[in-house]
């Protein structure tokens, strides 16, 4: 077993209400080594980021109970949290959507529809960074 084998993978929080772009962002990241959990609103991805701190956060923007700018402060709010790298993905294009989400503490914003290699290589280079 080499070292690469034994490290411990980098565990990504995604959190989406639209099961296809949930999936395809899981399948992506997993194929590319990252450990997956998943959660289908804002309520359920703050309680997942409590139990299980994440390495990094992708979150949509438009999910039911909390939207991302809200899970975004609560996650910066948590003191087991407010260190871990934040993306949101949204298919909001205004510009003061963009400013909205940095105020609230993300890391990253990738627009919808995105390419999975971008998204790919926007976690890569915020977890290389860490």
């Amino acid at each position: 077993m080499s070292t690469e084998d034994a490290a411990p993978k980098q565990v990504i929080l995604i959190a989406d209400d639209d099961e296809d772009i949930l999936q395809l962002v899981s399948f992506r990241l997993e194929r590319s080594g990252y450990t997956v959990i998943k959660a289908r609103n804002g309520a359920e991805a703050i309680e997942a980021a409590k139990k299980q701190v994440p390495d990094l956060v992708v979150l949509d923007v438009q999910m039911p109970i909390f939207d991302g700018y809200e899970v975004t402060r609560a996650l910066r709010a948590e003191d087991s949290t407010s260190r871990v790298p934040v993306i949101l993905l949204t298919a909001k294009v205004q510009d003061g959507d963009v400013q909205r989400g940095f105020d609230a503490g993300a890391d990253d914003y990738v627009r919808k529809p995105f390419s999975p290699q971008e998204l790919r290589s926007r976690v890569q280079a915020i977890l290389g960074r860490r």
